[in-house]
């Protein structure tokens, strides 16, 4: 009886970091567009391309059909959900809202954390021109991605983790589809170190209008270009 009871209970600590690794895997997946916009398979057939279960890719797929990556469509399999520019538009929208006001809190921080996290701040943006001048533009994806989300994370306001949370990885989609389709990526660096100076410098409004400005600028030069060439989904 106890060594069956044990066997339950090693089974069940198992199946957590199964059904983690699954999810791990594929949200990675997704977010570097290895399963594009609008793929559509059966558990199974992700299970097969993952080296995984059934069963704990069908739970992950429950957790990314919350965060609006998926969508399980019964008897046909998980789709991945595709961006359409309005769907971008919103996505923008609360990134320029949340990421100015982190920027503003994080200038308030005292000192030492304010020059810590600025020195984190510009080792990103250092990151970003590296792989930008090698031309290699999935780092300079990451590399921007990482400069973001030290900004939210390290502001000091814990809720604005969890809100942005549910735009981050679309974001990041989008980011790592269009970086190709930019011209003025190089602009991206010198507006994260205006930021970066601003906090450092404890100048809570420059910080705030910097980050704001950074994205809205990021805003008004992406959705144009989608439009021009047509493309309806991300």
């Amino acid at each position: 009886m106890q060594a069956g009871l044990k066997a339950i209970d090693q089974a069940n600590d198992r199946a957590p970091s199964l059904v983690d690794s699954a999810y791990a895997a594929l949200k990675q997946a997704i977010r570097e567009s290895v399963f594009a916009p609008g793929y559509q398979a059966s558990a199974g057939e992700l299970a097969l391309r993952l080296g995984v279960s059934r069963t704990p890719v069908h739970e992950a797929a429950l957790r990314l059909q919350e965060e609006g990556l998926v969508r399980i469509v019964p008897k046909r399999g998980i789709l991945i959900c595709a961006l359409a520019p309005d769907d971008l538009r919103e996505i923008y929208e609360v990134l320029i809202a949340i990421e100015a006001s982190a920027a503003e809190l994080a200038a308030r921080l005292p000192e030492a954390e304010r020059l810590l996290m600025a020195q984190d701040l510009a080792r990103e943006t250092d990151a970003m021109a590296r792989a930008l001048d090698a031309g290699d533009l999935a780092d300079w994806g990451r590399a921007d991605e990482a400069f973001h989300r030290i900004l939210v994370e390290r502001c000091g306001n814990s809720r604005f983790i969890r809100i942005i949370q549910t735009v981050n990885d679309q974001s990041h989609r989008a980011r790592m589809l269009t970086l190709r389709l930019r011209p003025r990526l190089p602009i991206s660096t010198e507006e994260h170190r205006a930021t970066i100076d601003a906090i450092r410098d404890g100048a809570s409004e420059a910080a705030r209008e910097a980050a704001r400005q950074h994205r809205v600028r990021a805003r008004d030069e992406l959705l144009p270009l989608i439009e021009s060439i047509g493309l309806r989904h991300l």
